[in-house]
């Protein structure tokens, strides 16, 4: 099996080859802005990201993962005179927030995380060899890169030069000379942080950060360049034409761009003001379940945001949860001299998932060839003929699935894990309810906690529970 990535760049499905074949995957994806708490969002971005990551791992090849961090940029500098604190107290505490939400949704960490104001004789230098190489001209102690000067400008967005010039004008204050010049360097405004440079005291602007950072890191021709779509164009785009004016090589190989996360007809974003931060959104369920939810859609594409979305994915992930937990339960006391035909289905299983991943990681598919496997085992384990090695397969199955995905319990209990105060309190004011023959309410109660997905059987030794 071979791995295949969409690359914006072509708009086509490409066999994936790493430029170095001796060396690391060189991946970056662009990290968050530090001014505020990480939406929901951003969880999309990191978790796909993350599991692209692990699969190109699991193919064999060593990956250098860079994310990072934006410090310096409008919101960044509002918010921070806003609350009148440094800018780097301001930064340094939303970092510190980040990896907080990441670890609870089980986000591995990168390798390198680089923070744009720490990069400055970097990306100084970078400006100046821009100007050195006629790409660039300082006006003002401004700074801008000439568009003019570059062949294939809109080649990831598909967009013709001229259409982009359609409505783009130069605003009375602005020294450019062209329209859709972009800025390199912008000189301070009253009461903002700023940097000294050959052209001025002021500031870098964003794309040459991710370009300088990027390269630092990884090279001037890298693997894999990741972020949303929404950063296609201008974002992306200008990087390309920075970077490769300042090697002279191509940039990256394989540029590949997630779906953003609406709100209804909306993006979901701060600016909008319709945002959920991964913190709230976590009070109310499991990190794995979010993670399912994030997964359960190809990563090119749009996620609705819901309340219905995330409960409808809690339900479905208690079921594999459920079949994984009775596995182990069986293999406690699975008879070692029982057939071993399920060992091929479990071998299958695995090729099925590997299979969609490697096309252009699906985890859509992959994680419908987990529920097709899943069902099987079901019938497998209600036909009581489970043999040790069969337990034992379907098990590893589940866990190399996981490694990639993280979406499992290692050891899962019901009752302690997978049911929250509310929940508790149902099942202790049904039990009341049965003791006082409140039969019409102890009903009432079994009926909402099955639309939970927790169903409750009485036996003489009290009320077991089950995933439904």
């Amino acid at each position: 099996m071979v791995l295949k990535v969409h690359n914006t760049l072509s708009g086509e499905l490409e066999l994936f080859e790493p430029v170095n074949k001796e060396g690391p995957v060189g991946m970056y994806v662009c990290g968050i802005n530090t001014y505020d708490d990480s939406h929901m969002g951003h969880a999309k971005a990191a978790v796909t990201f993350d599991v692209i990551r692990r699969h190109i791992q699991k193919k064999g090849f060593d990956v250098k993962y860079v994310i990072n961090f934006t410090d310096i940029e409008d919101h960044c500098i509002e918010r921070a005179i806003e609350l009148d604190i440094p800018l780097k107290e301001l930064a340094d505490k939303y970092i510190a927030e980040y990896f907080k939400d990441m670890g609870a949704l089980g986000v591995r960490e990168a390798d390198i995380y680089p923070i744009a104001s720490e990069h400055m004789d970097d990306i100084i230098a970078a400006i100046q060899i821009l100007i050195d190489n006629g790409f660039a001209y300082e006006s003002g102690g401004d700074v801008y890169f000439s568009v003019s000067k570059v062949e294939n400008y809109g080649q990831l967005s598909n967009q013709k030069i001229e259409d982009m010039q359609v409505g783009a004008r130069i605003a009375a204050d602005e020294k450019k000379d062209d329209p859709m010049d972009f800025t390199l360097w912008k000189t301070k405004k009253e009461g903002e942080p700023f940097w000294e440079s050959p052209w001025s005291e002021g500031r870098p602007g964003w794309h040459i950060e991710c370009s300088v950072m990027s390269m630092k890191y990884l090279g001037e021709t890298f693997d894999v360049h990741g972020g949303g779509t929404e950063l296609i164009f201008p974002h992306h785009e200008n990087e390309i034409l920075q970077s490769e004016a300042i090697s002279g090589k191509p940039f990256v190989k394989y540029w590949l761009h997630g779906g953003l996360m609406n709100v209804g007809d909306d993006k979901m974003s701060k600016s909008l003001h319709n945002f959920f931060t991964i913190k709230d959104v976590l009070k109310e369920y499991d990190p794995l379940v979010v993670r399912f939810f994030l997964l359960n859609t190809h990563y090119k594409k749009i996620i609705d945001f819901s309340e219905q979305a995330l409960n409808e994915a809690k339900q479905a992930l208690a079921r594999l949860q459920n079949t994984l937990d009775n596995t182990r339960k069986t293999l406690e006391s699975a008879d070692p001299v029982l057939s071993d035909d399920f060992i091929d289905a479990a071998n299958k299983a695995l090729q099925n998932f590997d299979e969609a991943m490697d096309n252009d990681f699906n985890t859509r598919d992959a994680i419908a060839s987990l529920f097709d496997f899943s069902k099987e085992v079901n019938k497998y384990l209600e036909a009581g003929a489970v043999s040790k090695a069969s337990a034992e397969a379907i098990i590893v199955t589940f866990e190399e699935i996981d490694d990639r995905l993280t979406l499992f319990r290692a050891e899962s209990s019901l009752a302690d894990e997978m049911i929250d105060a509310h929940v508790r309190a149902l099942i202790e004011e049904r039990e009341q309810a049965r003791a006082q023959q409140n039969w019409a309410r102890a009903d009432e109660i079994r009926d909402i906690l099955r639309e939970k997905g927790i169903g409750l059987e009485d036996t003489p030794d009290g009320v077991k529970l089950k995933r439904l």
